[in-house]
């Protein structure tokens, strides 16, 4: 498909009453929207497959939905910092943020910057970037051990005191994430969230309770990714 091709597609797709009812039931406001679902994207963007100049035309044409299209349409390797900064300062709301953020930000050779970098930020959906990197980065990366992840911990802790909707609730995501990659994160994570109902804020508060109760469930689902393990010390009998 052609870069006017698909553009036409969008327009035959727009819906007006999507885009109501996206802003009224998930809080998705955006300009210049035409009212497509993710799903009809995802289908959109595998017939396409990869193809970096034509992503880049669809996030430049200022369509919402042509957006999106970049973030499904664009190879996580030919990714530059340049970038990720000009798209990250566009972001408006959670899905723009986690579309870019999970399928092409938390594949690149530069996540952990950014997890590192993003989640100082003050703009919301700038610090939203980096903690929905790295709860991406936690379950795509199947092979780094537990020091990687046990960095992110106070940095967790840092950021669980900011009251904004949508920055708590992608590091909730994250703890509980980091979590569930194997058994003794998962013991770390629990650590990390009762230090962080000690808060005093109800942001912290709700973070802490909510993960306290998704990796203390009898029947989560955890992975076991590569670990190293924290042994409790060997008592010699004399």
């Amino acid at each position: 498909m052609t870069y006017n091709e698909i553009i036409e597609c969008l327009y035959d797709l727009k819906d007006e009453e999507k885009v109501i009812f996206k802003e009224k039931k998930f809080g998705i406001t955006s300009n210049n929207s035409l009212g497509i679902y993710h799903k009809e994207l995802k289908m959109i963007a595998k017939e396409i497959g990869n193809d970096n100049e034509l992503a880049l035309q669809l996030f430049d044409s200022g369509i919402y939905e042509g957006r999106l299209l970049c973030s499904k349409m664009f190879k996580p390797k030919d990714v530059t910092e340049q970038l990720m900064e000009k798209w990250v300062k566009t972001f408006d709301n959670w899905e723009v943020c986690d579309s870019f953020s999970m399928g092409l930000f938390s594949k690149s050779k530069f996540a952990l910057a950014k997890i590192l970098e993003w989640t100082e930020r003050k703009r919301e959906f700038e610090k939203r970037a980096g903690f929905t990197i790295m709860a991406s980065f936690c379950m795509a990366d199947k092979t780094s051990k537990n020091e990687l992840f046990e960095q992110f911990f106070p940095i967790i802790k840092r950021e669980a005191n900011d009251e904004r909707l949508y920055i708590k609730k992608a590091v909730n995501w994250s703890l509980r994430n980091i979590g569930k990659r194997n058994i003794d994160l998962n013991r770390r994570a629990i650590e990390t969230a009762n230090e962080i109902l000690k808060f005093k804020s109800k942001s912290a508060k709700w973070i802490a309770k909510n993960t306290l109760t998704e990796l203390q469930k009898d029947n989560l689902r955890m992975s076991d990714y590569p670990r190293t393990e924290y042994r409790s010390p060997v008592t010699n009998n004399v």
